[in-house]
């Protein structure tokens, strides 16, 4: 697979690549913003690890301008800090994880390994809950007859829920099930994503249907009954 490291930290970049190339996978390296974002045009990459501290562009704006262009390569995004703001400005561009500097190779490697198997062809379903329709293949809710266009990461969150309506989803469990990982500094990414979800499932005033179990995760009820 091929691989685009944006990173202005040569020691950093460096290190990414060996493990990457120990892994079997080609990578390229960009320096600043406006060279990956041109390199990410250009070329056809399976995966960006993208640093948010760049010069000339921020990964904020590498990773929206991306978006804005209809490219839907996975971008792992680097940040060197874990406040809840720069979580949703990431996911908001267009991030599909996060990970906090300093950070452990293994655990890097661990989140590409992930968000390959997330990328890969998987089993197109339809679910049902309620006035939902979720489209797995299409990545598409329908609340009664209003469309709604989910990113990847909002498709899978929902279709964790829809597999066990009514029954509370901890965190950690979404965590796995969605993101493949066990552990992570920024647990808050969860709370961020599945309020990004209730801003489109209620976007015109719908009752809610994801309710909140405090401290532990998130149920999907019926509309009317949290």
């Amino acid at each position: 697979m091929q691989f685009l490291i944006i990173e202005d930290e040569p020691a950093v970049a460096r290190a990414i690549q060996k493990g990457l190339k120990r892994e079997g996978h080609r990578t390229d390296i960009a320096s600043s913003g406006s060279t990956g974002l041109a390199m990410a045009h250009g070329g056809d990459y399976d995966l960006i690890i993208l640093d948010i501290m760049l010069p000339e562009r921020s990964g904020f704006e590498v990773a929206a301008e991306l978006r804005a262009r209809g490219d839907a390569t996975p971008i792992l995004m680097l940040t060197a800090l874990c406040s809840t703001e720069d979580i949703v400005k990431g996911l908001d561009a267009g991030a599909d994880d996060y990970l906090t500097k300093p950070f452990e190779l293994s655990e890097l490697l661990a989140r590409v390994r992930a968000l390959k198997r997330r990328a890969g062809p998987g089993r197109a379903r339809v679910t049902r809950f309620a006035d939902l329709v979720l489209d797995e293949a299409e990545r598409t809710d329908r609340r009664g007859e209003r469309p709604i266009k989910l990113s990847d990461t909002e498709c899978r969150l929902l279709s964790a829920l829809m597999e066990r309506p009514g029954e509370t989803v901890s965190r950690q469990e979404l965590l796995e099930r969605v993101w493949d990982i066990r552990f992570d500094p920024c647990t808050r990414v969860v709370d961020v994503h599945v309020a990004n979800l209730r801003k489109k499932l209620e976007a015109r005033g719908e009752e809610r249907m994801v309710a909140t179990v405090r401290g532990v995760g998130y149920r999907l009820v019926w509309p009317g009954t949290e």
